[in-house]
């Protein structure tokens, strides 16, 4: 295997035709082919997207990850949303429930909150504008792979999306208690989560890496990376003949830097472990309430269970089931899914394996959505300050319930779906 890594390159749009590249979800080999401008590679086995061929993906990733920035900027610094009751008008920054958390006594969840609403889509973009503009001149930047590492495990952190579906259900639970002002900081957060959706969509990461060719250093036979002696990169798809990594006594893909394992480590037991933890702290997060709100003098506490009631009843049914199925459902689901599948895994089954790959997928992407729980409570709690008038406070219930939002996505990215594969030699 030889590795093309000057200092100045032409940025390729796709890997290089004639290489191989393992699926990152079945380790099944595929042999590279050119794919038309806008088209993709899917795995024949399990069907996952192995590489997609972009046109002009520097220059779109650039000036998508440009705005956002700006527009990044914009949310943190202008008004987000006023509140106006009885004539006195609340109003708040986009930080402002992070602030009201922390002033609640609640600074594990506030720091939950900033991380996943503000620092993460900061790190992702500051991150691959560091990247994409010595790009653009035709220069690879200074630890290349390091920064990459970096955005690559904070992107599915950062989630504008579930943020914005929060504002949206506070904005329809405060329409009866008082006069909802939209702030020129909600509209820019709008177009941010549109813009950055938009930047990861027409990033080819296949232009961050100098082009590769690939030479058989392991086994001659067998359909997937690890029975031919190869380990592919997660980060960058580099495949690295284990004789390679012996030979060289260090464990890091030569490339990038990551540390490469044919599995994840412990991936079975670290699994089980954040599963059972998620299932104990789903039990206080759904008895405990979530917020309570103060209204003349007389508190209300909700529970997540509680509060879906008092949507029904006020005739919000699209709300409520929104919010039980994220919060409730969702949760539910995955720490079943999961664990369903170590115990196919576990027992070496053959059922299906493509079906139970796709159903991990789904897993793995629905479960940031019961975050919007965690965010309406924020958004609410920095928004409602009137004193005896009406406010609203955070409840224990929302740190257990951030936990076990938490601990599931943890769990998920613990699991290596290609251990369902394991057992399926010679199967396509």
């Amino acid at each position: 295997m030889t590795i093309k890594d000057n200092k100045k390159y032409s940025s390729p749009s796709h890997l290089v035709e004639g290489g191989c590249i393992a699926c990152h979800d079945c380790d099944f080999l595929h042999r590279v082919i050119r794919v038309p401008g806008g088209g993709k590679a899917l795995c024949s086995r399990c069907g996952a997207v192995l590489y997609r061929h972009i046109p002009r993906t520097i220059e779109k990733a650039l000036a998508l990850n440009l705005a956002a920035l700006m527009l990044l900027i914009m949310t943190n610094v202008f008004p987000f949303m006023s509140l106006k009751l009885s004539g006195r008008i609340e109003e708040t920054l986009f930080i402002s429930g992070v602030f009201a958390l922390y002033r609640q006594g609640m600074g594990e969840v506030a720091v939950l909150v900033f991380l996943t609403s503000i620092l993460f889509p900061f790190m992702t973009i500051a991150g691959m504008l560091y990247l994409l503009f010595p790009m653009t001149f035709g220069y690879r930047p200074w630890k290349t792979g390091r920064v990459y590492r970096m955005v690559k495990a904070v992107t599915p952190w950062s989630l504008t999306a579930v943020f914005m579906l929060g504002v949206l259900i506070a904005f329809v639970k405060l329409l009866d208690l008082a006069t909802i002002i939209p702030g020129i900081s909600l509209y820019s957060f709008l177009g941010l989560m549109v813009v950055l959706t938009a930047a990861q969509a027409n990033l080819d990461t296949c232009v961050v890496w100098p082009p590769m060719q690939f030479a058989p250093g392991g086994k001659k036979s067998g359909a997937t990376a690890a029975e031919q002696g190869l380990i592919a990169c997660h980060t960058c798809a580099l495949l690295v003949p284990e004789t390679h990594l012996s030979g060289y006594g260090q464990n890091d893909c030569p490339r990038c830097g990551t540390p490469l394992h044919s599995r994840k480590i412990n991936s079975l037991n670290r699994t089980w472990a954040l599963i059972a933890a998620a299932s104990l702290l789903f039990i206080p997060a759904n008895i405990y309430p979530v917020m309570t709100v103060i209204q003349l003098g007389r508190e209300y506490p909700n529970t997540i269970l509680s509060g879906v009631i008092h949507l029904i009843e006020g005739g919000m049914w699209i709300l409520a089931f929104i919010i039980f199925f994220a919060s409730i459902m969702v949760p539910v689901l995955k720490l079943i899914v999961l664990s369903f599948l170590l115990i196919t895994v576990k027992k070496k089954s053959l059922w299906r394996s493509r079906d139970r790959t796709l159903l991990f997928r789904v897993t793995e992407i629905v479960g940031a959505w019961s975050m919007v729980d965690i965010y309406v409570v924020a958004i609410l709690t920095g928004l409602v300050n009137f004193g005896t008038l009406s406010t609203i406070q955070p409840g224990i219930g929302v740190a257990f319930f951030g936990a076990v939002v938490v601990m599931t996505l943890f769990a998920a990215h613990s699991f290596d779906p290609r251990l369902i594969w394991d057992n399926m030699k010679g199967v396509k």
